[in-house]
Formats: structure tokens, sequence, C-alpha cells
């Protein structure tokens, strides 16, 4: 197969798409989680209980639309091979922890915006992903979805604590709302390392592209709420959009202020990442991450021309593990990942030309 068929396949179609602010955010998901009121939550591994949830979303869901989500299909944990598992998770279509999950499944709308996870640590673990900075659209769609749903499930819920999940983390809206974005400035400046406790003390959490248990690779950091109980959806929403607000006017300010300072340094170490990622024969992923983080900045400050503004979006996907294996057709050892990981990089670059 080649590059420009396989990436067709490969990325979501709502990630070609443009959104607010997305020279900084590349993408903003809402999740809800929710648990049927009569079955036993998935924690306890009831493995009969567990099936009755997929048979009945099997049943009630499998083939079905909902508005602009069309043809949704219930895919099993049990009958996909690692790779592509991992594949999901490197689309972030499903979580790390779902992976292990063998009574787990995901439901899937055609273009990938959508999805509920099933039996996952909740029942019902359903997201929403739009591009840029979208976080009040991307609740209003998901509200729709879960009323979709709720139209035939009975939910934990306490009148009091909110909906009932198995960590009391989640207890309450069972909202996760979380915006990725590329701070590279911030970090080059080093006020990124300043900014976070800041974040934090405000009740948010700063991690990396994956979520929690990650690290912060290529400038990316996806930010997220920290308290689901005693606020309403709308309002840990609106929290969210304004520190992701403060973060974009300060990024911009240490983009100007890195151009007015150190243009030649700057654009060095942009053309020299563009030339790595051109001409390497092996690369492992933190550096590749890295170097396409820099063309990402040279391509927003107008230094790098005639290439698609989406390439750190559909790379930093297509150069993980899982995506090099699928692209590969076989299993690869880490040397060989690296070298295929440079290899795609160059294909995907001569697409530009």
């Amino acid at each position: 197969m080649s590059l420009e068929n396989f990436m067709n396949d490969a990325i979501s179609p709502w990630m070609r798409e443009e959104g607010p602010n997305n020279d900084i955010v590349l993408s903003s998901r809402i999740r809800l989680a929710r648990n049927f009121n009569q079955h036993i939550f998935p924690t306890l591994k009831k493995e009969e209980e567990l099936i009755k949830i997929t048979d009945f979303f099997h049943e009630e869901y499998h083939g079905s639309s909902f508005q602009t989500y069309k043809n949704f299909d219930l895919i099993y944990m049990r009958d996909l091979s690692e790779i592509k598992k991992r594949a999901l998770v490197e689309k972030h279509l499903i979580s790390p922890n779902l992976v292990n999950e063998n009574m787990g499944a995901v439901l899937m709308s055609e273009n990938e915006q959508a999805s509920i996870m099933l039996n996952e640590e909740d029942h019902i673990r359903m997201q929403l992903y739009f591009p840029g900075l979208q976080l009040s659209k991307a609740l209003e769609e998901a509200f729709y979805i879960d009323d979709w749903i709720e139209e035939k499930v009975d939910y934990a819920y306490d009148e009091k604590m909110g909906y009932l999940t198995s960590c009391p983390t989640n207890v309450g809206t069972g909202l996760r709302a979380s915006v990725l974005v590329h701070l590279p400035a911030l970090v080059i400046t080093k006020r990124m390392k300043r900014m976070i406790p800041v974040v934090n003390q405000l009740g948010f959490v700063v991690r990396g592209m994956y979520g929690e248990g990650t690290e912060a690779v290529g400038n990316m950091f996806q930010i997220s709420n920290q308290i689901t109980l005693g606020k309403a959806e709308e309002e840990i929403v609106a929290d969210l959009e304004s520190i992701i607000m403060n973060l974009i006017e300060q990024e911009r300010e240490a983009r100007k202020r890195l151009i007015e300072r150190s243009s030649s340094m700057l654009e060095d170490q942009i053309y020299r990442s563009f030339g790595l990622l051109q001409y390497s024969r092996i690369m492992e992923s933190n550096e590749a991450a890295k170097r396409l983080s820099n063309v990402r900045l040279g391509i927003d400050l107008g230094m790098i021309e005639h290439v698609s503004h989406n390439i750190l979006n559909e790379l930093m996907i297509l150069i993980q593990p899982g995506f090099l294996q699928l692209y590969a057709e076989e299993t690869l050892t880490s040397s060989e990942r690296d070298k295929m990981r440079s290899t795609l990089i160059r294909e995907r670059l001569m697409l530009e030309k």
C-alpha cells in the first residue's frame, strides 16, 4: 500500500479539518463516564455481567447512526491483534486500559469522531473529538450522544452525588474535558515549567499527549480537569477554556519574543530539524517528535512554506509503534522501527512536493 493510501485510511477524517486557534490547539475532547444501574461495575471483573453490556450494545447500536455520526461499528478487543489495538490507542480512539480488557469493546462512528468504550473502568466511556479549541461545541454534541444512549440505558445516578463511577475522581458529572496543545515557544523559553504548577493549583492537570501516565513529547501537552464533583459541566469547560486561552496568549507572545531576540538561532533550529526529517535514515521516536515540533513551529511562523499545516497531527500518529508496524505489515524490532520511522517521514514530506 502506498503511504498516501495508508494515510487516508489511518488518519481520522476529523483530524484533517481546521479548527479555531489550530496553530496551537490540535484537538478538544469531551469524555463522559457512565454505568448501568442494574449491572455490577466492570472493576469487579464479573464476566457474565460484562458480556451482557457488550451484547446489549451490539443489539441496540451496532450499525446504527445518530445525527451526523454515521454507521457506528462495535469492535471487540478480543478480535484485534496487539498491533491493531495499539494503533487505536495511538489514534486516541481507545484508552491504554481498554487494551488489556478482553471483555472490552468500542463502538465507533464511521468518521471516528465519536467513540464509546465499553467495560473499561466503567461500563460506558463515551468520547468526542473536535479539531482546534471547540470544547463547548464538543460538550454540546457529547450531551446529545449521552441522551441518545440514555433513551435505552438506566444510568447509575444519585440525586446528591450525581453519576456514579468506579473511580471516586469521576463521580459527579463523570466529565473529563481535555485539550491537546502545541507549546514549543513556552518550552524553549523555559516558561512552561513555571506555568504547570499554576495550572495544577487551578484544579487542572498537565500530561503528555496520551494522558495519564505519559510524558510530554514534541512540546505537546494534554490539559484536562481534575474535579468532576461540585461543578456543572459547563462551568468545568468554561474554566478550562479560560486556561487554554491564557496559554495561547502566552505561547504567541513567547513566539514573538523568540523572533525578535533570537531569530537566527530559531530559524537555524527549525531548518536543521527540517533537513534531518528529510534525509535521516534512522530516527527514534522522541527525536522525531522534537524535530516535527520544530517544523510545525516553522510552518506556523511562515518560515517553512508548501508543507501541510496538519503535518504534526498526521506524523505524530503515523510514527508511533503500532502504526509503523501496520504500515510495514509485520512486527518490527525497536531498531527496525527507527528505520521505518525515518522512511515514512521522508515519504510523507515527499508528498508535499
